[in-house]
């Protein structure tokens, strides 16, 4: 019994191989839709559009962005996880959507693991914490010191409750055991510019949003929330240099609906680690202080689930809940 059940399933194995093999062969035909779960500007619809211009370029249909912005992602998550399983509508998913929301919702309406098919992590987005130029803090050291001489004065602002920039600065601050309040945004786009103007310490945002700032010595580099130096910021410390094994840098990657055809994933993934290695993809990644990956499909779901382990811990520790 068992064998004949065993053979019926490898059977319809044969059967299906060759229709997914002439799928792949045939993919793509028309127009793929990449959704982003944010707004045009930051750094993951960066790095969308970087890699749908070299998609389109090498596999010779458009690789259209489509930006669906909004609680943390939910909605984009969603769609992605109930379209046809086919290969014609992906996701840019940030760590967010794939590691660290089923921590934050108690009734999240998709499942991270069960939901996609991770195709490739693309590039690593650099976090870091700043400080503002009237703080006179210019050193994890003066930070530590200034904590200490005044418990609950120093400020943090974020991108908001349970961002990564929230989660990944309670993890520090509660390892070196500081004192510092939280003040959270609705996004870069409203943290960096209240920060700029005074009345904050200090700001947790990737470098992309903050990069030209510290250029014009209008904000500070204290240290990147990595577990080593950011390429973009080699003389800046790692947090690791001070929390052994930490790292809260932002991971970006694209995810298809689980049950897309493995030669399909396995096609994209191939295309995908392509483009990141291509010169100006390198240039235009690198002008957003963002460092390129360019992973396997088994690679990105290894990342995946590293990060689950890790937000399940560092949620707990800040108390972040987003309902």
């Amino acid at each position: 019994m068992i064998r004949s059940a065993l053979r019926s399933v490898f059977f319809a194995a044969l059967a299906v191989f060759p229709f997914a093999s002439a799928l792949a062969q045939d993919y793509p035909n028309r127009a793929v839709k990449i959704l982003v779960p944010y707004a045009a500007g930051g750094a993951p619809d960066s790095v969308a559009r970087i890699i749908a211009q070299r998609l389109s370029e090498t596999m010779g249909q458009q690789f259209v962005i489509e930006n669906r912005p909004g609680a943390g992602g939910i909605g984009a998550s969603v769609a992605v996880a109930q379209a046809l399983p086919d290969g014609y509508t992906l996701m840019l998913a940030e760590s967010t959507q794939v590691s660290l929301n089923p921590f934050l919702f108690s009734k999240l309406p998709y499942d991270p693991i069960k939901d996609f098919a991770p195709v490739s992590l693309i590039a690593r987005a650099p976090v870091f914490l700043l400080a503002h130029p009237s703080a006179n803090i210019n050193s994890v050291a003066e930070l530590i010191a200034a904590a200490k001489a005044r418990p609950g004065q120093l400020n943090y602002a974020s991108s908001g409750i349970g961002s990564i920039h929230h989660i990944g600065m309670e993890v520090f601050r509660v390892a070196l055991g500081l004192d510092i309040v939280h003040v959270p945004f609705k996004g870069a786009g409203q943290s960096v510019p209240a920060f700029l103007g005074g009345g904050l310490t200090l700001l947790v945002a990737a470098g992309q949003s903050v990069d030209q700032h510290v250029a014009a010595g209008k904000a500070k580099y204290l240290v990147a929330f990595a577990e080593i130096r950011a390429a973009s910021a080699p003389n800046v410390p790692a947090a690791a240099e001070f929390v052994p094994g930490y790292d809260f840098t932002s991971q970006m990657g694209i995810v298809a609906p689980a049950g897309t055809p493995t030669a399909i994933v396995s096609r994209l993934s191939a295309e995908i680690a392509k483009a990141t290695k291509h010169p100006e993809t390198l240039r235009r990644l690198a002008g957003a202080s963002l460092e390129p990956v360019g992973s396997t499909p088994a690679a990105y779901a290894e990342a995946i689930q590293r990060n689950l382990e890790k937000f399940a811990a560092a949620v707990r520790i800040s108390g972040a809940k987003s309902d």
